[in-house]
C-alpha cells in the first residue's frame, strides 16, 4: 500500500507566518509539522510516499526532507500543485504514482497521538472502497461531520450548523483506486475547489465505505489556536510541560 501526504495550499488562515513560506513547514514543537504525518505513515509500514505541495515553498520540501533517509525511506517521490483547488484536486496527482493499488491519505497538517498500523491492517484485508477515521470533538461545526446510522456512515455533511453527531471526519482517508474516477466526475464547490467531502459521499452511495475512530488526540494545525493546541499537546506528549 502506497501513502500520499497533501501539503499544498497557500495557508492563509495563518498569514502572515505563511507569507514567507508553506504552512506544512512550521514548527510544531521541536520538528517541522510535515514530520509528524510522514512518521505516521512510516510508523504505519507504509515505505512508497509521495509528498504533493504547492505554492513559493516547494523546494524546501526537498532540501528538509531528502529522500526520507531520516525516515527509513529509500525514496520520497514528489508532486506539485498548481493554484489552490482542493484536497480532491490535490490527490488526482497521486494517480500514476499510485498505479492501481490502495493508498492512505493523509493532510499535512494533521497530528495524532498514536499509530494507525491497526487501521490500515483492517483497510488492507477490505476487499474494496474506501475506510475514513472519525474522532469524537468538542466542536464538530468546524469540521466534515459523519452521520451515523446503525453503524454505518450515510452521509458526511461539511461544517454543519446542526452537526447530526460529534464524530468528525480527520484528515486520514484510505482509498482503492476508484478514488481517481471519482476526482474526474466532481464539479468545484462555491469555493472553487474539488472537495474531498464530495469523494467521501460517493463511497457512501456505493456502500462501500467504512470507518474507525481515531485512538488517542488528534488535531489539525491550519489555525493559529489549532497551531497552539498541536505545540502543547506534543509537548506534554514529550514530557516538557
Amino acid at each position: 500500500m502506497k501513502g500520499v501526504i497533501l501539503a499544498g495550499g497557500l495557508g492563509t488562515r495563518l498569514y502572515p507566518l505563511t507569507k514567507v513560506t508553506n504552512k506544512h513547514l512550521l514548527p510544531v514543537y521541536d520538528r517541522p509539522m510535515i514530520f509528524y504525518p510522514l512518521e505516521t505513515l512510516v510508523k504505519a509500514g507504509i515505505k512508497d510516499i509521495m509528498v504533493i505541495t504547492g505554492g513559493t515553498s516547494a523546494g524546501d520540501f526537498l532540501r528538509l526532507l531528502g529522500n526520507g533517509k531520516d525516515f527509513g525511506l529509500e525514496h520520497l517521490t514528489y508532486a506539485y500543485q498548481e493554484g489552490e483547488k482542493g484536497i480532491a484536486h490535490a490527490l488526482a496527482l497521486a494517480e500514476h504514482f499510485a498505479g492501481g493499488e490502495k493508498i492512505v491519505v493523509i493532510l499535512g497538517d494533521n497530528i495524532i497521538e498514536k499509530d494507525i498500523s491497526k487501521e490500515v491492517q483492517i483497510f488492507q484485508k477490505q476487499k474494496k472502497g474506501a475506510r475514513i477515521l472519525l474522532k469524537e470533538v468538542d466542536e464538530p461545526q468546524r469540521f466534515g461531520v459523519a452521520d451515523i446510522k446503525d453503524k454505518k456512515i450515510v452521509r458526511i455533511i461539511e461544517k454543519p450548523s446542526v452537526p447530526p453527531s460529534k464524530f468528525a471526519v480527520t484528515g486520514i482517508y484510505m482509498y482503492d483506486s476508484k478514488v481517481f474516477d471519482f476526482i474526474k466526475t466532481l464539479k468545484p464547490s462555491n469555493r472553487g475547489e474539488l472537495e474531498i467531502t464530495d469523494v467521501n459521499n460517493r463511497y457512501i452511495e456505493i456502500g462501500e465505505m467504512t470507518y474507525g475512530i481515531l485512538d488517542g488526540w488528534w488535531t489539525d494545525a491550519g489555525t493559529f489556536t489549532s497551531l497552539l493546541r498541536a505545540n502543547m499537546l506534543v509537548a506534554k506528549q514529550r514530557g516538557s510541560l
